[in-house]
């Protein structure tokens, strides 16, 4: 749905339910948001560009972006899609070096930028709140590594379910026999980038997990007809 002009943030509300400051208190929440500031972006809008310098991180506060990679041919590598109450932009604010991806918006977005000052204040100030910080960047880390390994270790097939099992709510491994109702949370195009997939192969295997009776495709709806049969899928 397309939020309208008219929608109103509570900013230290918002910035007080991100993992990263939720130990904080709500002086320097506040602190924070005084200077953060709200950037609106149409579908299809930049945020920013390869090579732009950070000034700071930002928020997400409803919408959707994708971090991705161009290319001198024309195509893009998807790298992240960013959704509502997602932090991004942390790492390279540190680095004080150009963005090595564009954002943009995939659907109606507003964003919220925190300079990267009061952030360097904080950590001098905050030891806990530098801890979490450390904490979080360990986390995209991590998650980066977890790419590395699945793009050369898991075969197409393999992503691709993985991929579903990852957007069913709940531990993945208790999923049981039940079907599953899932949205995609964009398109398919974005989505095989996302998994380094063409988007002729992810229709592909689509369709060979839906004459596999192990899922039902309409759109964006992916019904899982059996997540435990679906994780076990010989592949």
């Amino acid at each position: 749905m397309t939020q309208t002009n008219d929608f109103r943030v509570d900013i230290p509300e918002l910035l007080a339910r991100q993992p990263l400051f939720q130990q904080m208190s709500m002086e320097h929440v506040n602190l924070m948001a005084t200077q953060a500031r709200e950037k609106r972006l149409g579908r299809g809008e930049m945020l920013f560009q390869k090579g732009d310098m950070p000034r700071g991180f930002y928020v997400v506060i409803f919408g959707q972006l994708k971090l991705a990679f161009p290319s001198s041919a024309g195509n893009e590598k998807v790298v992240d899609i960013i959704g509502p109450k997602q932090s991004f932009g942390e790492a390279v604010m540190f680095m004080d070096k150009p963005y090595p991806v564009f954002a943009e918006a995939i659907s109606d977005t507003l964003v919220l930028h925190v300079p990267r000052d009061v952030i360097f204040e904080l950590i001098r100030t905050e030891p806990t709140f530098a801890h979490l910080m450390l904490a979080g960047l360990s986390l995209r880390l991590h998650s980066l590594l977890q790419d590395v390994e699945t793009y050369s270790l898991r075969s197409s097939a393999q992503r691709v379910v993985g991929y579903l099992l990852q957007q069913c709510p709940g531990d993945v491994g208790a999923l049981g026999e039940g079907e599953i109702q899932v949205t995609l949370p964009t398109t398919k195009q974005i989505i095989a980038s996302r998994l380094n997939l063409t988007p002729e192969t992810l229709s592909r295997i689509f369709h060979d997990l839906a004459e596999a009776k192990l899922i039902s495709v309409q759109g964006k709806q992916i019904t899982i007809n059996n997540a435990r049969q679906l994780r076990e899928y010989d592949i």
